[in-house]
Order: structure tokens, then sequence, then C-alpha cells
């Protein structure tokens, strides 16, 4: 529905996490025997949960265990991993910078060039663990790291930016043909981001195994108010799901679609689920991970940009293992652990026994929601005299 906010200037209504809510099902089922497991192309995942191909997020160790764990990580080869033989110290002066020093820091640190070798070195380390490397890159290095990743052994590849559309328009670099990459890559290709309807279509018919979702909306990347672009994640996750079954009854060919960011806990992850995604990718929730190299911090992948950097260096903190994080125990209240036992429930509770009937669950526009439950949490306080 389209809503006019000023003469002759018309704008559709879009919703995020806080605005909706999901409806009970008049059948539910026991948590424990719903199936969480997702495919993107040939790559199964017994639970539905990425990790961002963000520095303070993967690292060797952390893929390791989100793979052992069910998950896939990904390991961001414009990144600190692959530009630093020993990238310990660099995480290292990271954590220890002022948060006045902590952009222009980054951006030193990010000038240093990536060494093709360390490519290799890093994809070998998580495939011997007996895991599957997933990675990442921007367009302008897909053609050159694809081949190198493919020969080390990934078994995904990610071409991401802030924004990824087929028809990309440049004089002053060869730009990347996206379907002649999916084509020769033998490995699934992941492309993204993106938040609308056309686009994602016109990246689906490149071949594409999945696409994801969203533009700025996570807490460590400031694009939405720098340069004032993005859709509310629901309506971007809904949007881009009827593209993908759209193209699904057009081709037979299943395309993921995986919401990428602003997801703070568990509760918008099920509606993120609920909106048609097949797979969450997830940074902050993951940078408070032990295993995590970023020591409590986490930036975003524009934030070492050489002039217009999107993206700030936040304190996370460390709230417990990937495990717990994961499985539990939660030992916080705020819905930030325990993620997959937080799925488990919300798929029992609407009746869907698997992520794609999840896809089918009823959602409502319920703006007052939050504040319902911040009126019930407040009562809480007052009954135990806080």
């Amino acid at each position: 529905m389209g809503f006019f906010i000023g003469r002759d200037r018309e704008a559709r209504r879009a919703y995020g996490f806080d605005e909706v809510a999901l409806v009970p099902g008049a059948v539910t089922v026991n948590p424990e025997e719903v199936d969480i497991s997702t495919s993107i192309g040939p790559l199964r995942l017994e639970i539905p949960f990425l990790a961002s191909a963000m520095d303070g997020v993967t690292d060797v160790t952390f893929a390791t265990a989100m793979g052992k764990l069910g998950g896939l990580a990904v390991l961001n080869l414009d990144g600190i991993q692959t530009r630093y033989e020993h990238p310990e110290e660099i995480f290292e002066k990271i954590s220890q910078a002022t948060p006045e020093e902590a952009t222009r820091l980054v951006q030193t640190i990010y000038q240093e060039p990536i060494k093709e070798r360390l490519i290799g070195e890093r994809i070998q380390q998580i495939t011997a663990a007996g895991v599957p490397a997933a990675v990442s890159c921007i367009p302008q290095n897909a053609a050159r790291f694809g081949p190198l990743t493919v020969e080390a052994g990934a078994s995904l590849f990610i071409v991401q930016a802030t924004v990824v559309t087929v028809r990309h328009l440049s004089t002053k670099y060869q730009t990347v043909d996206l379907k002649r990459f999916c084509q020769a890559m033998r490995i699934p290709v992941v492309v993204g981001n993106t938040v609308s309807y056309d686009a994602t279509l016109e990246l689906m018919e490149t071949g594409c195994a999945g696409v994801l979702v969203g533009v700025g909306p996570g807490a460590a990347c400031t694009s939405r108010g720098v340069i004032g672009i993005g859709v509310p994640q629901v309506t971007a996750t809904v949007d881009c799901a009827v593209a993908r079954d759209f193209y699904e009854k057009k081709t037979g060919r299943y395309v993921a679609v995986i919401t990428d960011g602003g997801m703070s806990s568990g509760g918008d992850i099920c509606k993120a689920f609920a909106a048609g995604a097949d797979a969450v990718m997830v940074g902050s929730a993951f940078a408070r991970a032990k295993e995590a190299p970023g020591r409590g911090f986490h930036w975003g992948m524009a934030t070492p940009h050489q002039y217009l950097p999107r993206g700030t260096r936040i304190h996370v903190g460390v709230n417990g293992t990937l495990e717990e994080i994961l499985y539990g125990p939660a030992t916080l209240d705020d819905g930030t652990q325990n993620l997959v036992g937080a799925l488990r429930t919300c798929m029992g509770s609407v009746g869907a026994r698997t992520v794609k009937e999840l896809q089918l669950a009823e959602l409502i526009i319920a703006p007052a929601i939050q504040d319902e439950g911040k009126l019930f949490q407040k009562a809480q306080r007052v009954g135990m005299g806080k």
C-alpha cells in the first residue's frame, strides 16, 4: 500500500522486526522434533545460521567451531586474515585503540596488500578441521580470488558488497560478469546484498545459489545513516522471498534467501524466517563469542573504506562460548543466547515442522508488542523490588 509523504510524492510503507509479530498456530509441534536444517545449493547445513564475513567475527578458529556446531562461518578474503601472517597482533591493536582512534587505525591496517598465498592457507586450515570453508570478497576481486578458493577446497563463495546488482556501470574499472562467474565456479556462489524484488530476480538469473538480503541494518554498519539507503529487514526479506518463489515456479530452481544483519535477538531471527528467509547471517551476536577474534569488539565491512567509511567499531563484549550462544544454556534473558533453542521453540509454537513451513507462519503488524513486553518486564522489576 502506498502513502503520500508530500504533494504527488508516494512512498511505500516498510516494516522492521520491532513492528511485526508471529501468530501462534492452531497446531503446535514438539520443539525437539522440528527440522531446522537448510540448504544453499548442494551445501546442506544442520542449523540455518551463517556467521558474517566480518573480521571481528570470523577467523580460522571461529569458522572451525561454527562448522562443528552445524553452521557456517564466512571468512573475509579482503580482510585482516589475508593481509597479515599473524593477525592476532592486529586484533590486539584494534581492541586497545580509543574510540577516536579506531576508524583511522582500521583504515591504516587495511592498506596492507592482500597476500594470495594466505587465501589458500586459511581455507586449508579450516577444511583440515573437517568442516566446510566459506569465503567472501568484493565484486572487483571475485574473478581473481574465485579460482584460488576452488583450488584450495572452499565449499561456498560469496560475492558481497553494500549493494550488488547485475547491471553495474563503471568506466573506471572492469565490472564482474556475475552470470559468467557463477557458471565458471565449481562451487555454489552467493551474491548480495540486495533488498528489492526486481534486483533479486535479476541476481537469481545469474545462476547463483543464494542471495544476501539487507543493506546497512547491522549494529556495526552505518550505511543507512551515511548514504541514506536501506529497507527494513522484514519488508526486504518478504520482497526477495517473493522473487525467489516466482523464480522457482518459472525455472524449477530454488535459490536460498539469506537475511543478513539487523537481528538483535532470537525473536528477530524467528521473524526473519517467517518473512521468507532460508537462512540468516548474523554478526554482532557471534562477535560476542569467546572464539571470535575481535576480543569483544565488532566493526563493519565498510569501516576501512579509504574515502567514505560506513561503519564503526562497537564494543559488544563477550557473553559466552559460541556453543552457549547457539545452544545454551542461556545465562542472559535478552534473547541473545540459545538462538537454536529460540528458533525451535518458535517453530513448535506456530506449528512449523521445517524452515519452509515457518515461512508460511502468520505475520501481523504489531508496533505496540515491544511496549507490551517492556511493561511486563517493568512489572517484574517492581514485583522484585528493583
